[in-house]
């Protein structure tokens, strides 16, 4: 990665090291778990064959949960997993605002693709819970806000202007309840694991900041 790149990972490395351990952890009791009570049932062989069909899979994807790198570069939002995907903020056509609750932890995210039907990127730009939270820095969200600005979709530019108006509340030094992106998150309906935004609520939204 250049100097270009601009990282957009929300937790850090050590933070991501962290969970995928714990992910493991709890993938492999799970897994050894369901295994045992079949292989007690059905044999040994049902047992083991269950347990890595189960395992497995879940092992797979918390792995590329793991080597999951968000970065900019220029324009686009670069994805890496086990490959590399990656979206031109100036040219997207769908911009969706995503907040997820679970366990109590509300992540604000960034749905992104160049065309409706064509594949997008999910991208954190803010998690916060009961205790506190994280965010972008500063440089992260304002090249979002500039990538973003470039582009001639009216959803592109509310999302702009939202990223700008949290930029201004930090640099107020504002506390969480004065962030936008916090009020963003607390105002999703609980209840859901995942809640896309509508746009005219968003557009509304931001314009009730200025």
């Amino acid at each position: 990665m250049t100097n270009d790149h601009l990282p957009l990972d929300l937790l850090d490395r050590a933070g991501v090291r962290k969970r995928f351990r714990m992910a493991v952890i709890a993938i492999l009791i799970l897994a050894a778990a369901i295994g045992g009570v079949l292989g007690l049932i059905f044999g040994q062989v049902t047992g083991l064959v269950a347990a890595g069909v189960i395992g497995l899979p879940l092992l797979l994807f918390s792995w590329s949960q793991a080597r999951r790198t968000l970065w900019l570069d220029g324009t686009k939002v670069v994805l890496r997993t086990f490959g590399r995907r990656a979206v031109d903020l100036s040219k997207a056509e769908r911009l969706e605002m995503v907040v997820m609750d679970v366990r109590s932890v509300r992540t604000v995210s960034m749905l992104v693709a160049e065309t409706p039907r064509s594949r997008g990127i999910n991208m954190a730009v803010a998690s916060y819970s009961g205790t506190g939270g994280a965010e972008l820095g500063i440089m992260a969200l304002r090249k979002l806000a500039d990538a973003l600005a470039a582009s001639e979709n009216t959803g592109s530019l509310v999302i702009s202007e939202l990223l700008v108006a949290q930029l201004r509340a930090e640099a107020r030094g504002e506390g969480l309840d004065g962030r936008p992106l916090y009020q963003l998150a607390k105002a999703a309906p609980a209840g859901k694991l995942a809640v896309r935004l509508k746009p005219e609520a968003v557009t509304k939204f931001v314009a009730s900041l200025e």
